[in-house]
């Protein structure tokens, strides 16, 4: 159990400061961080603040769907992750990280692999999704739909309205949202699950 508290935690934290780098590439963010911050953009508090009310919000959604998604991860999710994007954007959009195109292509690249990596200790801590990835789970599974598919409705959803609102859509939006699942299984075989269970499997 503290090993998985110790990923969980890890992977959430990580995460946040992986969404940050995206931030100062303005390459695109994720889609439900493309439509957190378009959200956000119109009110007059801090993204972290909000985005912890706003998961909160649907958090109230989760616990009355299925209260088995949420755990741990989930808090440290509502309550954290907010403020580490605030403090790696504020880190990664200082001189000269992202003065020029190259330097921001290097951001991305290097937040698309962070997310992955994050993405992959926090999934195989298994201690709680976050409320985002609940909503789909609680879908494909009432609906008896496939997960991939309701997840990418979810996503281009989320991104379209986060656009509407003056979000930054672009190349790392589409490459989370279509192209992180091998990176994340590239991960989980070769870090996380030794990482959890041992070499041998076994813990």
């Amino acid at each position: 159990m503290k090993k998985r508290i110790v990923m969980t935690a890890a992977g959430v934290l990580l995460s946040g400061f992986a969404v940050g780098m995206f931030n100062a590439s303005a390459f695109g963010m994720d889609p439900f961080q493309v439509f957190a911050h378009g959200v956000c953009g119109h009110t007059s508090i801090s993204f972290g603040t909000f985005y912890m009310l706003l998961n909160l919000l649907m958090l109230a959604g989760v616990f009355l769907a299925d209260r088995k998604k949420i755990g741990l991860g989930t808090f440290i999710n509502i309550f954290l992750l907010g403020y580490m994007v605030d403090f790696s954007t504020w880190i990664w959009n200082r001189p000269p990280f992202a003065d020029t195109v190259p330097a921001r292509a290097v951001l991305l690249i290097a937040g698309v692999l962070l997310l992955c990596m994050a993405s992959s200790l926090y999934y195989v801590g298994d201690l709680g999704v976050s409320t985002y990835d609940a909503i789909a789970l609680c879908i494909s599974q009432r609906k008896q739909w496939k997960f991939f598919l309701v997840r990418v409705t979810c996503d281009l959803i989320a991104a379209a309205i986060g656009f509407g609102l003056g979000a930054v859509v672009g190349v790392g939006t589409l490459v989370s949202a279509f192209g992180m699942g091998p990176a994340i299984s590239f991960f989980n075989v070769h870090m996380s699950e030794p990482m959890r269970y041992g070499k041998d499997g076994k813990g």
